[in-house]
């Protein structure tokens, strides 16, 4: 695609920093001379253990590679870098964990840049503060906030919009490393900042944040460029393999919405009741008529996730028709059997199981019913309030599955193959969401605090 001086030219290396991506494409990138390199390195989908817990859900090597390419691209082509949502989950201690690689490859290069790290996390007795304000309000479809969810939480981080980052490309940040961050922010922001209009950078934000997934063929671990424009935007794959298509941008733009022509989020919404996708090439999409309709009060989403217990899992299958026609008589008279023998556990723990070849994928929402496969993979999962209580539990309703007589049993052997030894997987803590809510603030930085590093 033919440069334009008037534009500003975004490239996001991969949907989620640790994904990895071809460096081909990458070098094709740069070849384009981009004016910042944008990424996103954390969601909430893997759920609430790595907020509980303090862990990334990528690993170390994996985000170490993808920054070492991109940072030193950088500082050489005097380009900012920004990263949002740090570590996975975004609260301190995954921050913390992202800036610690930074310095490391800094050394290993000698680079010198100004660092702009910004904390997401929220103290508690700030956010009890608030809720005795009644400043934390329901995020639909959910419930009202209780104390005690503020309580219980290990960390609760807020979703910071533009106005962190803005900050610190103002103060001459030339990497920003953030904290749990609203998506589409990571990438829009730098154009903002340099004047472009918010919708259409938000708008292109929006693709951006999952890279070449809104190609086709997809990705999540390629590069793709935004080009924003006065009036327009373009996205280009970097890989010459792949495409973006109407289809797939437009596709695209639908994802995680529950409202296919609004997006909420910090500060406002994003109407694409009159966005247009235009094909302009083989493998370049315009995408035009995007608004910004600002919302007051303002309000930053929060997160926040607690212990609930432990939990320990074993793996089997199972090939019997015998069997697999009774299975759900056979788990329920498992059940009754681990609740006479654990009567003073009783209420204390969880016992699950996922049939895979019946409905392990969507439980009691599956629509076939009657569906039946030639075998069966188990999954006994135990969750309870130690270790100790989940591997007893599910030892127990393994063994017993394991050995259960069942009407016109064949063979006494055992009714499970078990493909593990040890049978029984000690999985760790278990957490839960209990903070996913609306706070309303007067100015949009207050909940997130900025410090700058001169690394040299």
């Amino acid at each position: 695609m033919e440069l334009d001086e008037q534009e500003i030219r975004v490239l996001s290396p991969t949907a989620i920093l640790g994904y990895g991506f071809p460096l081909d494409s990458f070098q094709n990138g740069i070849a384009k001379k981009p004016h910042v390199i944008a990424v996103d390195a954390g969601s909430s989908d893997p759920g609430p253990y790595y907020l509980g817990s303090g862990h990334s859900f990528t690993d170390r090597g994996a985000v170490k590679r993808d920054l070492e390419v991109i940072l030193t691209a950088c500082c050489s082509a005097k380009i900012p870098l920004i990263v949002g949502s740090a570590g996975g989950a975004g609260a301190n201690k995954h921050l913390n964990w992202c800036l610690e690689i930074i310095r490391e490859i800094a050394s290993a290069h000698d680079l010198n840049f100004k660092l702009a790290a910004i904390e997401a996390e929220i103290p508690k007795d700030e956010l009890l503060r608030r809720f005795e304000l009644g400043d934390i309000k329901e995020l639909p479809p959910g419930q009202e906030i209780r104390r005690e969810d503020l309580e219980c939480s290990t960390a609760v981080v807020g979703q910071m919009g533009l106005e962190p980052f803005i900050e610190a490309l103002t103060q001459g940040a030339d990497v920003i490393v953030a904290g749990r961050s609203y998506d589409p922010s990571v990438f829009a922001c730098y154009p903002i900042f340099k004047g472009y209009d918010p919708a259409l950078a938000l708008h292109m934000g929006k693709i951006l944040e999952c890279a070449c997934i809104a190609a086709t063929p997809g990705s999540g671990s390629d590069c793709m460029m935004g080009y924003l424009r006065k009036d327009h935007f373009c996205l280009e794959p970097m890989n010459e393999m792949r495409k973006c298509t109407t289809t797939s941008v437009a596709a695209h733009t639908l994802y995680e919405k529950s409202n296919p022509y609004l997006l909420p989020g910090p500060g406002g919404t994003l109407d694409l009741r009159e966005t247009t996708f235009e094909q302009v090439g083989e493998r370049i999409v315009k995408v035009s008529g995007s608004k910004f309709i600002q919302v007051r009060p303002y309000t930053i989403k929060i997160e926040g996730a607690s212990l609930v217990g432990y939990r320990t899992v074993s793996i089997a299958g199972a090939r019997d028709p015998i069997f697999i026609k009774q299975v759900n008589d056979i788990i329920q008279g498992v059940r009754e059997r681990v609740k006479d023998n654990f009567k003073n556990l009783d209420g204390s723990y969880h016992l699950i199981f996922r049939l895979y070849g019946r409905n392990g994928v969507m439980n009691d929402l599956e629509p076939l019913k009657d569906s039946t496969s030639h075998e069966l993979g188990i999954i006994i999962e135990a969750v309870a309030k130690s270790q100790e209580d989940a591997n007893t539990i599910c030892s127990f309703a393994r063994s017993t599955l394991l050995h259960y007589g069942y009407p016109n049993r064949m063979s006494t052997a055992g009714n499970l193959a078990i493909p593990y030894s040890p049978s029984d997987l000690k999985a760790g803590e278990v957490y839960r969401f209990c903070v996913h809510h609306l706070v309303e603030v007067y100015d949009p930085k207050e909940l997130f605090s900025l410090n700058f590093e001169q690394i040299s």
